[in-house]
C-alpha cells in the first residue's frame, strides 16, 4: 500500500513550519439532514472538536458521540458492521492504519470537491492518491521539567536522556523529591510507544529496509532497553502502572520533576486555572530529550485527523464530513490556543504548542505509517513487561518481542 509523502518525512516540515490550514467558519453548518456519529479518544482538544460537532445538532441532523481512550480497540469492529456504528473515526498515523488494511473508511475526494475548497494539499492524508483521511492536530510527546526544582538542584535544564539521569540524581540526592522522574510505562501500548520513541532517538530502524522483517534485536535496541530501564531508578515503584494521563496527574500532583509528556496535555500543565500556580508557573516545555550522544529527538511525530465510515450512507457521509469541517475551522483553534498545536490556518502557537514545534525542529521522525507496525507496536507492549520488571533479560525480551511479532505478521500475509 502506498503512503503519501505527508505520511513519511514531510510530517516534521509541516508541524514545524506551521503551515496547514483548515476550512473556514461558515454561518452555521448547513447541513439538511443526517446522522453523524463519532468515535475518538478522550482528550480534552478532542472534546472540544466533538463538541464543536455536537452544534451542528438540529431537528434533522442528530449528533452523537463516544471519546474513549479505548477507541482503538472499538474502531475496527464498530466500522465492519454495515451500517458502521460510526460514521467518523477520529485517529491519528497509527491507528488509521487498520481501517485502512480492511477497506473499512471511504475515500473523500469528493467531499473535499464540495465543501473542502479552503482545505490545503497538506491537510489532505492520500493513500494510492486519493484522499483518505483530514489533519487538524499536531502532537508528540516531549519533554517537561520544574525549572524551580531543578534550580534548587543545581542542575542545568536537560538536553539529553544523560542529562536526565543525572538531574535526577542530583535532585534525589538533595533531598528534593523521592522519585523526581515519571514515564508512561504502562505495559501495552504505552510501554512500546516508550520504547519506539527512545529507538529512534538511539537511530535505530524498526524493519529492514524495505520489508516487514523486525529490526529490533540490536545493539540499538539493547541500548534502547538499558535506557528505559535505568530512569526507573528515580521512578516510583508502581512504575509500571503509570499510562500517558497518570504521569501528568502525578506531574501537576508535585510528585515528578521530569518526564516526557504528550504535547496535546501540556494545556492543562501550564495553566494557573487547571494546575497549582506553583507548578504551572515553574513548568518549562522543551524538545524531547536526545539520547546516546545523537542530535534527534527521541520522540515520534504524531497527526490527528478523522476519516469518514464506509459503511453508511452518502447522507451520512456528507453530513459527517461537513459536521468535522466546521469543528476544525480556524476560530476553534484561535479559542482554544492552548489545547493543541492546532494545523489551521493562521494559527499562532500558543505556550503549550512549544515542545512539540521544539521537537518537530529538531527533525523528530514521524510514527511509521506502515501495514503491519501496529503488530510490532503490540508486540512490544506485551513482550517487554518482564525485562521492565528484572523477570527478563534484554536479549530475551527483544528475541520474544521478534517472534510475536513474526507470528502475527505471517499470520497478516505481510511476511511468509
Amino acid at each position: 500500500m502506498k503512503r503519501s509523502g505527508l505520511l513519511a518525512s514531510s510530517t516534521a516540515l509541516l508541524l514545524a513550519a506551521g503551515i496547514l490550514s483548515a476550512a473556514p467558519a461558515m454561518a452555521d453548518c448547513d447541513i439538511e439532514k443526517g446522522s453523524v456519529r463519532i468515535l475518538s479518544n478522550d482528550f480534552e482538544a478532542l472534546r472540544v472538536v466533538a463538541s464543536e460537532a455536537d452544534k451542528c445538532s438540529s431537528a434533522t441532523v442528530k449528533v452523537s458521540k463516544n471519546q474513549t481512550t479505548e477507541h482503538k480497540n472499538l474502531q475496527v469492529p464498530a466500522l465492519k458492521v454495515n451500517p458502521a456504528q460510526y460514521t467518523v473515526a477520529v485517529i491519528a498515523n497509527n491507528s488509521i492504519v487498520p481501517l485502512l488494511n480492511d477497506g473499512l473508511v471511504r475515500p473523500l475526494d469528493d467531499l473535499v470537491a464540495k465543501y473542502g475548497a479552503d482545505l490545503q494539499p497538506n491537510q489532505l492524508i492520500k493513500i494510492d492518491g486519493k484522499v483518505m483521511a483530514i489533519a487538524f492536530m499536531g502532537n508528540s510527546q516531549h519533554l517537561f521539567f520544574r525549572k524551580d526544582i531543578l534550580e534548587k538542584a543545581g542542575v542545568q535544564p536537560p538536553k539529553s536522556y544523560e542529562d536526565i539521569l543525572a538531574a535526577a540524581k542530583a535532585i534525589k540526592d538533595k533531598g528534593l523529591m523521592d522519585y523526581p522522574l515519571a514515564a508512561s510505562d504502562k505495559a501495552g501500548w504505552d510501554l512500546a510507544a516508550e520504547f519506539v520513541n527512545m529507538y529512534l532517538g538511539y537511530g535505530g530502524e524498526l524493519f529492514k529496509a524495505g520489508s516487514a522483517e523486525p529490526a529490533i534485536n540490536n545493539e540499538k535496541g539493547l541500548a534502547t532497553l538499558k535506557m528505559m530501564k535505568d530512569l526507573t531508578a528515580y521512578m516510583g515503584p508502581d512504575y509500571m502502572t503509570y499510562s500517558a494521563d497518570d504521569i501528568i496527574k502525578t506531574y501537576v500532583a508535585g510528585k515528578t520533576a521530569m518526564m516526557n509528556g504528550w504535547g496535546s496535555l501540556a494545556g492543562s500543565v501550564i495553566d494557573k486555572a487547571k494546575a497549582p500556580a506553583d507548578i504551572a508557573g515553574n513548568t518549562v516545555l522543551a524538545a524531547a530529550p536526545t539520547v546516546g550522544g545523537g542530535s534527534v529527538p527521541a520522540a515520534a511525530l504524531w497527526w490527528d485527523g478523522f476519516t469518514i465510515a464506509k459503511n453508511i450512507s452518502d447522507e451520512d457521509a456528507e453530513a459527517s464530513f461537513r459536521a468535522m469541517v466546521h469543528a476544525i475551522r480556524p476560530e476553534v483553534a484561535d479559542k482554544n490556543p492552548d489545547l493543541a498545536t492546532w494545523l489551521t490556518k493562521d494559527f499562532k502557537p500558543s505556550a503549550g504548542a512549544v515542545g512539540v514545534l521544539a521537537t518537530a525542529n529538531g527533525g523528530a521522525q514521524p510514527y511509521p505509517m506502515l501495514p503491519y507496525m501496529g503488530l510490532l507496536h503490540t508486540a512490544l507492549g506485551s513482550e517487554l513487561s518482564d525485562f521492565m520488571q528484572g523477570r527478563e533479560s534484554a536479549e530475551d525480551a527483544l528475541r520474544d518481542t521478534e517472534a510475536a511479532y513474526t507470528a502475527a505478521a505471517r499470520e497478516g500475509g505481510f511476511l511468509k
